[in-house]
């Protein structure tokens, strides 16, 4: 695995990896707007990313009838250079019809608990919790 960051100007740069794939990313600098998410966002997105796709996956291969999966992550950081995190919370809301709630969670659970490579990493540094709701579209 590979990707490659460019300085484009400022304080903005983008991130291409192997496949092509683009990303701006930044911060402001003075009255600039900002380019696109921060590398501790672009962080957030992808252990959300990340647990998200395992939780589908584990619902799918379970014939689960899962419609919809959002992940919506908070984080702390510390208040002293380096500001890493010091809490992550991914809430899945997960849709569908006839979902089992039991099932769900034991996604979540196996996703925190086996699976995610990402979430695995930032434990190392924060203390990471998982909650969920299920919503039923029937």
């Amino acid at each position: 695995m590979k990707a490659r960051v460019t300085w484009v100007e400022d304080r903005t740069f983008t991130g291409t990896v192997e496949a092509g794939h683009q990303v701006v990313l930044g911060n402001a600098h003075g009255d600039s707007l900002k380019p696109g998410p921060s590398p501790m966002e672009l962080i957030l997105i992808g252990t959300g990313g990340c647990a998200s796709y395992d939780v589908v996956h584990i619902l799918q291969k379970g014939r689960e009838p899962v419609e919809d999966c959002i992940c919506d992550v908070t984080a702390e950081r510390a208040e002293t250079e380096p500001k890493v995190f010091t809490k992550i919370h991914l809430h899945f809301t997960v849709k569908g019809r006839g979902l089992d709630p039991r099932k769900v969670e034991r996604a979540v659970q196996l996703s925190a608990e086996k699976y995610c490579s990402a979430s695995a990493m930032m434990s190392k540094v924060a203390d990471v919790t998982h909650g969920f709701e299920v919503v039923d579209l029937t």
